[in-house]
């Protein structure tokens, strides 16, 4: 048998040399770029925003979905998987990937096309009982003109809003901060209002009034919190109507309760819990809830997620949520994170390790459900405060 002889001519051996040549100088060339991105970013801090887009695309890669590649390879990775993660996880993962859609979230199925979606653009951090993409709180939509009290609607049912509501917690606790006050409430959109006490208003984003508003459960809040040993100060600075004295846009609230937040802390050094009180405008079967016959507005807490203290603000209010779940389940729809383009990620609690913005309730909800809130979270909050401090109690004394 003759042997086959291959002849190659020299413009084929050429061209294997160049492609061979061409590959290992974009290997090169990448290995390069991410050196030195990667000095840039350790060296100097302000380059780090441009690597977020690198970190937004390599975070799509789960755990479970490179242990997915890697068992094609290797079976054994296979072990470490769950039958149901063996069947999605990779489908899942490259369908994000390839076209910005998950099916976990509806919302990205609609991306940005939208008007107003954006209002929806919050994280689930810890999902409460029954919350889920398709539920979450949300902002009213900014008014298009301006919020002024000649534009209140008429009221209703508010005879008996200037008696105060019974505190019916049982298992009050006392003298718990040794009477300074601890704990700042405030209110960036004042006039955020509930709906069965405006006449005729039935839209969420038209719900505000000047008078009856978020205010009055700050109010409820504060009393609360005192009659279980927090010491707490409510500042009900009309913010929307410093806004329009100084012709500035809604949009300008939370840089002007700023101003309202820091005089506040530079005038008390203790205050150093700082809650800034709103309403969502999700309708009443998702913000009510029923706790052994009695009728609670939902609670919502809100992160900013782009700025100094959000990990520790995220941790409070993780520690919140869980308490709730144990006394009061159900009454605490989770935490969420806010942030991202067109979105506000700070929400004043860079001012704070120890701020939050709470959602109390929505815009269907009463007043006697707020107030059942504000005596649930004031409860729990006056727990984690004597769990974290370390204060004592002796046959029922708070020692401190």
């Amino acid at each position: 048998m003759m042997k086959k002889h291959y002849h190659y001519s020299p413009f084929t051996i050429i061209q294997g040399s160049l492609l061979v040549k061409i590959f290992l100088a974009v290997i090169v060339l990448l290995l390069f770029v991410f050196s030195l991105s990667g000095l840039l970013t350790s060296v100097n801090p302000e380059y780090r925003p441009s690597s977020k887009s690198v970190n937004d695309a390599t975070s799509i890669f789960s755990g479970k979905m490179l242990f997915s590649l890697l068992s094609f390879e290797n079976r054994y990775f296979a072990a470490s998987i769950e039958e149901t993660d063996k069947k999605d996880s990779l489908e899942k993962q490259l369908l994000k990937l390839s076209a910005n859609i998950s099916l976990d979230d509806p919302r990205s199925l609609l991306g940005r096309e939208l008007p107003g979606f954006a209002h929806f653009d919050s994280e689930i951090l810890v999902a409460g009982e029954g919350t889920d993409y398709t539920n979450m709180p949300y902002e009213s939509s900014p008014p298009d003109d301006k919020v002024v009290a000649e534009n209140d609607a008429d009221l209703q049912n508010v005879d008996n809003l200037d008696t105060p509501l019974k505190d019916s917690n049982s298992n009050k606790k006392s003298n718990i901060t040794n009477g300074k006050k601890v704990v700042l409430i405030y209110h960036t959109h004042t006039y955020e209002s509930y709906t069965p006490y405006l006449k005729g208003v039935t839209n969420a984003d038209r719900a505000e009034h000047s008078k009856i508003n978020v205010t009055k459960v700050g109010q409820l809040l504060q009393s609360s919190l005192e009659s279980n040993g927090i010491g707490a100060t409510e500042n009900d600075t009309d913010i929307i109507k410093r806004l329009s004295n100084k012709g500035l846009k809604y949009s300008k609230a939370y840089a002007e309760s700023r101003l309202v937040v820091q005089d506040a802390m530079a005038k008390n050094k203790d205050l150093n819990y700082l809650i800034d009180v709103h309403r969502d405008s999700a309708p009443k079967k998702n913000t009510t809830i029923t706790i052994k016959g009695k009728v609670y507005a939902k609670l919502a807490f809100i992160v900013g997620g782009e700025n100094a203290q959000y990990k520790k603000n995220f941790a409070l209010a993780s520690k919140l949520h869980q308490a709730l779940e144990k006394k009061y389940p159900g009454l605490s729809r989770g935490v969420f994170k806010q942030g991202g383009p067109g979105n506000n990620g700070v929400y004043n609690q860079d001012l704070s390790e120890r701020a939050m913005l709470i959602e109390a309730g929505g815009v269907d909800n009463t007043f006697e459900e707020l107030q059942a809130s504000m005596q649930a979270f004031a409860d729990v909050f006056s727990d984690y405060y004597v769990a974290e401090n370390g204060i004592k109690e002796v046959n029922g004394v708070i020692q401190n």
